[in-house]
């Protein structure tokens, strides 16, 4: 790049961009100026090019990724979109910046990954938690001081996420004026990853709600999982109880070759309260990760450690090892990454083992299907 101020375009006008990307972008205007911003909605774009004062607005995705003035595009679209345009902007050697999941199918995610392959711009996957610096800093050095993990849970349980927008200060505004063939476009996409995820089987309704809730919810706690204590060995069981959902995990502790499982609960319900979380217990030691709502800024993300203490008492220690969000120290770290040649630690490459890891639950939920 010839600028070290990354210009943005994004594509999404919706909550995820008013709430938290645009004003992000926003602080960090030393590192990243938003250029421009596409959305089918006419309204929605207007009105985010005047608050945030973006000198572009479109109606049309690919008129923004084929923007000279573009060097990374945000992808804050509905799920269905954004291999479609990941790929795109990866065909005009754009950097691409896309919000979890990568997609919805294995498939279209190693379609990305070949476009990257031969593309000058890099893909980064937007899995905030995994940088928020308690995590990367204080609750990974103490799992690895566990000698023998014995057991983990990882739990996700949510009330209705305009609890916390209401109280974020960003008054995102929602509008309707959106084109009747937005709709069938997005459909047809849908069925597409679907079919791909869900082969030679009809898609009936509990699979699309079971797809899109680990897309959701399950990409954030399944992929802190994963770089917390690696991929699980295989899917001992799962259990669908829309909009509740429940799975166990069998592992094996990398460092001492022993076995040991994690049981996994997650929804959604109408209690205005955040519990996300990710236990690990070993023989003397238990550390706990506690993520609170992203939508409202510097809230405390904590690491609480119990252990036996030499007395044969217990010990309870709390962490904060930082108040900046995650999703600025995300932002941070994909800039070091671009501009600076950086290693981009959430790869599409690193997002497909979810979609592996999507795919053994689906064949848990659904045995009897004609899996190939």
């Amino acid at each position: 790049m010839a600028s070290q101020r990354l210009r943005v375009g994004i594509l999404g006008a919706g909550q995820v961009a008013q709430v938290v990307h645009l004003p992000t972008l926003a602080l960090l205007d030393e590192l990243y100026e938003t250029v421009a911003i596409a959305d089918v909605s006419r309204q929605a774009v207007e009105h985010c090019a005047r608050k945030f004062k973006i000198p572009k607005a479109y109606t049309d995705a690919y008129q923004l990724i084929g923007d000279d003035d573009v060097d990374v595009v945000f992808i804050l679209t509905s799920d269905e979109f954004h291999a479609e345009y990941a790929i795109a902007a990866l065909l005009r050697d754009k950097h691409v910046m896309v919000e979890k999941p990568v997609t919805l199918s294995i498939q279209s995610a190693e379609a990305i990954i070949r476009a990257e392959a031969s593309s000058a711009g890099r893909v980064f996957v937007g899995y905030m938690r995994r940088y928020a610096a308690s995590f990367t800093k204080t609750f990974l050095k103490e799992v690895a001081s566990i000698p023998v993990i014995k057991h983990a849970f990882v739990r996700d349980i949510v009330g209705p996420n305009i609890h916390f927008v209401d109280q974020s200060g960003t008054d995102p505004k929602v509008f309707t004026d959106c084109p009747p063939s937005a709709g069938f476009e997005r459909q047809k996409r849908l069925d597409a990853l679907l079919g791909e995820a869900f082969p030679n089987q009809e898609v009936t309704k509990e699979k699309i709600q079971y797809a899109r809730f680990l897309g959701s919810l399950g990409s954030h706690d399944l992929s802190l999982m994963r770089e917390a204590i690696g991929f699980p060995d295989s899917v001992a069981g799962v259990a669908l109880n829309e909009p509740f959902y429940s799975a166990i995990f069998n592992y094996t502790h990398q460092a001492s070759g022993k076995k040991f499982s994690v049981s996994y609960e997650t929804g959604i319900d109408d209690v205005p309260r955040f519990d996300a979380q990710l236990t690990v217990f070993g023989e003397t030691k238990t550390v706990s990760i506690i993520y609170q709502s992203p939508y409202v800024k510097a809230l405390p993300i904590e690491v609480k450690v119990t252990e036996k203490d030499e007395s044969g008492g217990v010990s309870n220690r709390t962490i904060l090892t930082s108040y900046e969000d995650a999703y600025t120290i995300e932002l941070k770290e994909m800039h070091a990454a671009l501009v600076g040649g950086h290693e981009i630690k959430t790869t599409v490459a690193d997002a497909l083992n979810d979609l592996k890891l999507f795919d053994m639950m689906y064949r848990k939920a659904f045995p009897t299907e004609n899996w190939p």
